[in-house]
């Protein structure tokens, strides 16, 4: 049997399994990749109880809790709580702060399983404020390098491929740019840090010292960075990837037009399409004030046909002449202008075969 644990490391490191007892509120706020919330009070049930602890005492509210989970609405919860147990022995629970909660889903699944389930010390609280203080950590004692490039030279690809690439967009569930939203939606800015600090943790251990991750913003779609990491970012040096314009339409068609019509089917069935062009559309509009109206109206019907030949034909071939548009008149004097800006922190540049090399001889050099 494991006993009572507060060793964060080893639960995440390791993907130990999870069993969330907070409330369906707390958890859709913020949780940890793979946990399962089992809750033991639904979310009116807790408000009914933290109202009653505020009024008159902990007592009460243990007592009016007793009361609202019982007989047939305990015996489920229970059922979930031994299933999960039996199914994980390796698991653990917890509630916010591992306090009472937990405590009590203990005892029951105990009382009514016959297993001594450990629970973590100090809870959701204590394992969230470990993830925060890996990733300053990691900030305070990594070096951070940036790889940067024009809109559509695959530096996400890049990142893949190696070894200490930080991916911040898969992280978000974000491609970064004014059109790089996706079908399935982004994480809540509490779990995308998780996610992030796990990964950092994880690749810590395997001896990284040194992370390449992509020059971005402050905020990736509606995920923002921690703070000590943007800061970080500021100072760290530059390396800059570059492509040609053909390829780079080549790739943004794929990612931003094919790739996403598929996930949208993929997501939405019958629907997806509809849903797909109103995205591209919304995406578009969004940008219109910078665009200007006339270049906005121009890349509005160039959208428009070539939506509705792809509706008609399966043919993407129209999107690449409003891509170049795309790329020629509104990313590429914005990082034109971001090249100059930091150029004194770009220590190599190049096509991607020569970037992937100069990286991957980079961290050896560092070792």
């Amino acid at each position: 049997m494991l006993r009572d644990c507060t060793d964060y490391r080893d639960i995440f490191l390791n993907d130990r399994p999870m069993m969330d007892a907070r409330a369906p509120v707390e958890f859709s706020h913020g949780a940890f990749p793979g946990v399962v919330n089992l809750p033991l009070m639904n979310d009116r049930e807790r408000e009914q109880v933290g109202t009653c602890y505020k009024q008159h005492g902990q007592q009460a509210a243990i007592v009016l809790g007793e009361r609202l989970v019982s007989a047939e609405v305990r015996e489920q919860r229970i059922q979930g709580w031994v299933e999960f147990a039996r199914n994980n022995p390796d698991g653990y629970l917890y509630c916010f702060r591992g306090g009472l909660r937990s405590q009590i889903v203990q005892q029951w699944i105990k009382d009514e399983g016959g297993i001594d389930y450990p629970r973590v010390g100090g809870g959701y609280k204590a394992m969230r404020t470990f993830l925060l203080e890996t990733v300053d950590q990691a900030v305070a004692e990594c070096e951070l390098v940036l790889l940067g490039g024009m809109t559509g030279t695959g530096k996400t690809e890049v990142l893949v491929q190696l070894s200490n690439g930080l991916d911040l967009e898969g992280h978000a569930n974000h491609r970064g740019s004014s059109f790089g939203k996706r079908a399935t939606g982004q994480p809540t800015n509490i779990d995308f840090e998780n996610r992030l600090a796990v990964d950092v943790l994880k690749k810590r251990a395997g001896g990284i010292g040194q992370f390449v991750l992509e020059d971005e913003s402050r905020v990736v779609g509606s995920c923002a960075l921690p703070l000590p990491l943007y800061r970080g970012m500021q100072a760290a040096p530059l390396v800059w990837l570059e492509d040609s314009l053909d390829n780079r339409v080549e790739r943004i068609l794929q990612d931003y037009v094919i790739e996403l019509h598929a996930e949208f089917v993929a997501v939405h069935g019958e629907q997806g399409f509809a849903l797909y062009a109103e995205r591209l559309i919304s995406s578009l509009n969004n940008i219109q004030r910078r665009l200007g109206g006339e270049r906005y109206q121009r890349m509005y019907l160039q959208m428009e046909a070539a939506l509705a030949e792809q509706a008609r034909s399966g043919s993407v071939e129209l999107f690449r002449e409003w891509i170049g548009v795309l790329l020629r008149d509104y990313y590429d004097p914005m990082y034109v202008f971001q090249r100059e800006k930091k150029g004194g922190r770009i220590e190599f540049a190049g096509e991607r075969g020569a970037v992937l090399e100069y990286l991957r001889e980079r961290v050896n050099q560092k070792v």
